[in-house]
C-alpha cells in the first residue's frame, strides 16, 4: 500500500501517536514514582513498624541513617551511563522485541514487589536492601528500553519522536498528581502507599499493550517491520529532526532520558542519504567532539547541578509553618509538582525562541551561574543539619528558588540539545546526538555523586 494511503488513514496514524505517547510516559514512569515516594521510603527506613512509613508527611524525626534519597539518586543514574556506553554492542545482539517487551516485563514485576512490600513488615536494613536492587534493575531495563525505543523510532516521522517526548515529559507531572491524590484520598497510610505504587503498573502494563498493538497497526508495519527503501532513505532526516525535536515540547521532564540513543545496526544504515556521496566514511567521532565540546560540557554543568540537590536536598525542605495540612502537601507540591512542572515550561520555551545562540558566550556564563542554587537551597528550611545556618526559612524563598531552578534546567538541557546538531555537519548529526546522550548520563552521574557530599555538609 503506497505511503500516501497510509497517511491519509487518520485511524492507524493517530493509534501509532497515542501508542507512543503512552510508551514515553511509561520509560519514565518508574524513576518518577521512586523520587517522589521519598517520604514513604524515609519514613519505613526510621521505624521499625512499618505502618508509620507515611507517603506525605516529611520526616524530621531520626535522621536518615540511610542517605536513600542519595542512594536511590545515584542507582538510578548509574545504569544510564553503563547502558549509553554498551549500547550499541547490546543492540547488535539482542533482537528489537526481545529488548523492549522484556524490559517492560522485567520493570513490571519489580513494581509489582515495590507494591507487595508496603503490606510486607520488615527491617529498615533488608528493606533498604531489596528497595536499591529493586532501583538499580528498573532502570538498568528502563535505559535498555528507552534507547531501543529511540532506535525504533530513528524509522518513523519526526512526529512521533515529539509524541513520545512529550509523554516522557509528564511522567513527573503525573507521579506527583498520583501522591497527592494517594494522600488527600483520606484511607489509612498502607493503603495509600499501595494504591500510590500500583498506579505505575498499570502504566506499564499500558504501555505492553501499547507495544504489542504497534505490530498489528498498518502505519507501524510500515516502517518497524517492512522498514522499506523509502523508510530507511528517510532515515537520517527523521534522526537528524530527533534531535531538534526539543522545539516541540520535547526533551523528557526526569533527568533521566536517554535521547538520541539511536540504533547503528546495519541493516539500518541508510542507503539513501543525500550526504552519503559527499563523506569519505563514517564520521569522527573526535572531530564532532571538537565542534561542540564546550555545548556538552554546558549540558553536563546543568545536570551535575540538578541533581546534586533534586531530591537529595530538596526533598528534605520541609515548611516553616506549624504542623498541618500545609506542611503534610508541602514537600509533593512545592518540591515535586512544581519542579516538573516548571521544568516542563523551561523545555517548552525553545519551540518559541532558542537564545543564546551556539556562537554565544553567554551560555557557559548562564550554566554556570545555576551552581549558585547549590548553596541556595542547603540554606533553606532543612531541619537535620548539623553545620550550616536557616538563612531562608519562609516557604517563599524555597517555592522562588525552585521556580527559577526548574525553568532553567527545562530550558538549558533543551538549548543544549537543540545546538549540539546546529554546530556540525548534516552526515555528523547522529554522532553528536549520541555523544551529548553520553554527556547528559555523564552530569547525572556526576550529580548523583556529588549530592553525598552536599547532604553531609548540611
Amino acid at each position: 500500500r503506497p505511503q500516501g494511503d497510509l497517511l491519509t488513514d487518520p485511524h492507524s496514524y493517530h493509534l501509532v501517536g497515542i501508542s507512543f505517547f503512552i510508551l514515553g510516559l511509561g520509560t519514565l514512569l518508574p524513576w518518577n514514582f521512586f523520587i517522589t515516594a521519598i517520604p514513604y521510603f524515609q519514613g519505613r527506613l526510621a521505624e521499625t513498624n512499618h505502618t508509620t512509613g507515611t507517603l506525605g508527611t516529611n520526616h524530621t524525626g531520626p535522621p536518615d541513617t540511610f542517605n536513600f534519597n542519595n542512594w536511590v539518586t545515584l542507582l538510578s543514574q548509574l545504569p544510564l551511563l553503563l547502558f549509553t556506553l554498551l549500547n550499541s554492542f547490546l543492540y547488535q545482539c539482542i533482537p528489537e522485541m526481545v529488548r523492549i517487551l522484556g524490559s517492560l516485563l522485567v520493570i513490571l514485576l519489580l513494581f509489582a514487589l515495590t507494591a507487595a512490600l508496603v503490606k510486607v513488615d520488615m527491617s529498615p536494613g533488608p528493606f533498604f536492601s531489596i528497595t536499591m536492587a529493586s532501583v538499580w534493575f528498573i532502570n538498568s531495563f528502563c535505559a535498555v528500553l528507552q534507547g531501543s525505543l529511540f532506535g525504533q523510532l530513528g524509522t518513523m516521522p519526526s512526529t512521533y519522536s515529539t509524541l513520545f517526548l512529550s509523554g516522557q515529559g509528564l511522567a513527573g507531572i503525573f507521579a506527583a498528581l498520583a501522591m497527592l491524590m494517594s494522600m488527600a484520598s483520606g484511607v489509612d497510610a498502607q493503603t495509600s502507599a499501595l494504591g500510590y505504587f500500583i498506579t505505575p503498573c498499570v502504566g506499564i502494563f499500558m504501555s505492553i499493550v501499547c507495544y504489542l498493538s504497534l505490530s498489528h497497526l498498518e502505519f507501524a508495519r510500515y516502517y518497524l517491520v517492512k522498514k522499506p527503501l523509502q523508510a530507511q532513505g528517510q532515515e537520517l532526516e527523521t534522526k537528524a529532526e530527533l534531535l531538534q525535536s526539543d522545539e516541540k515540547n520535547s526533551i523528557p521532564n526526569s533527568p533521566q532520558k536517554v535521547a538520541l540513543t539511536l540504533d547503528l545496526d546495519a541493516e539500518k544504515e541508510p542507503e539513501l542519504e543525500p550526504e552519503e556521496i559527499q563523506k569519505p566514511g563514517k564520521p569522527s567521532v573526535f572531530i564532532v567532539f571538537q565542534k561542540i565540546w564546550l555545548t556538552a560540557l554546558c549540558l553536563v554543568l546543568v545536570f551535575t547541578v540538578t541533581l546534586s540537590v533534586f531530591p537529595a536536598i530538596t526533598a528534605m525542605v520541609t515548611s516553616s509553618t506549624s504542623p498541618g495540612k500545609w506542611s503534610q502537601f508541602f514537600n509533593p507540591i512545592c518540591c515535586f509538582l512544581l519542579f516538573n512542572i516548571m521544568d516542563w515550561v523551561g523545555r517548552s520555551l525553545t519551540s518559541y525562541f532558542l537564545w543564546p545562540d551556539e556562537d554565544s558566550r553567554l551560555l557557559p556564563l548562564l550554566v554556570c551561574l545555576r551552581v549558585l542554587f547549590v548553596p541556595l537551597f542547603m540554606l533553606c528550611h532543612v531541619p537535620e543539619r548539623s553545620r550550616l545556618p536557616i538563612l531562608f526559612p519562609q516557604d517563599a524563598y524555597f517555592i522562588t528558588f525552585m521556580l527559577l531552578f526548574a525553568v532553567s534546567n527545562g530550558y538549558l538541557m533543551s538549548l543544549t540539545m537543540c545546538l549540539a546538531p546546529r554546530q556540525v555537519l548534516p552526515h555528523e548529526r547522529e554522532v553528536a546526538g549520541t555523544l551529548m546522550t553520553f554527556f547528559l548520563a555523564l552530569g547525572l552521574s556526576c550529580g548523583a555523586a556529588l549530592s553525598f557530599l552536599f547532604k553531609a555538609l548540611l
